[in-house]
């Protein structure tokens, strides 16, 4: 099979990274300097094409009702917000005061705290008990990755026909095309999850590499 697939290096990155719009935006680039400052748990935050894309899937979507699982310091959230309809909610599920209440800071900074309400605690816990009068239109699942199955499982009866699931993370920089032997249990559960979501009726679903891969799952 011919592949055709066009390999990043840095210049060509940092171009891309050019052609946004608002791809100079001084809350998320505040944000993202002081995350960095954080040291290697900063990596966890998504990278700046993945706000933008983040931003232009909720307004394509006509998001009233988001749903965030795994918030940490709040550049998703940030990303999501902007992109609601007028009136809509994003709701962020995390188990991290220390991480989210940067992301406080930095939703009141962007004007968009009246448009997110934080839920801390167990998310699995906190899924048992969600409740809403209006199905979910977007659900961005970013969290610990052995259970995004079970988060996957818990949202999709919640999200409306031809409403979008997004997942972060899905090639585990690469190692999902590793042989099994030497793939961790997060990679293990990573990449199972991917399989079954290439095989789920469901949904219709396609794993686009941005970043470290998004798996956009649209429920049919």
């Amino acid at each position: 099979m011919s592949l055709s697939y066009l390999p990043f290096n840095d210049a060509l990155y940092g171009y891309m990274l050019g052609q946004r719009t608002d791809a100079n935006d001084p809350v998320l680039e505040a944000l993202r300097n002081e995350t960095r400052a954080l040291g290697e748990i900063g990596n966890m935050a998504i990278s700046p094409d993945q706000c933008s894309f983040m931003s232009l899937l909720v307004a394509l979507t006509g998001t009233k009702l988001a749903l965030e699982i795994g918030t940490f310091t709040g550049s998703s959230s940030i990303s999501i917000a902007r992109g609601l309809s007028p009136g809509g909610r994003l709701i962020c599920i995390d188990h991290e005061f220390k991480w989210t209440s940067i992301a406080r800071r930095y939703w009141v900074k962007a004007g968009l705290q009246d448009r997110i309400e934080m839920r801390l605690g167990n998310a699995r816990e906190q899924l048992q008990r969600f409740h809403s009068s209006i199905p979910l239109d977007f659900v961005f699942i970013d969290a610990d990755k052995e259970n995004y199955d079970i988060y996957y499982e818990a949202v999709l009866p919640r999200v409306r026909s031809g409403g979008l699931i997004v997942l972060d993370n899905m090639l585990q920089g690469g190692r999902v095309a590793e042989p099994m032997e030497r793939k961790s249990g997060p990679v293990r559960a990573i990449d199972a999850l991917n399989r079954k979501l290439a095989a789920d009726r469901r949904v219709q679903a396609v794993l686009v590499p941005i970043a470290d891969g998004l798996y956009l799952c649209r429920k049919r």
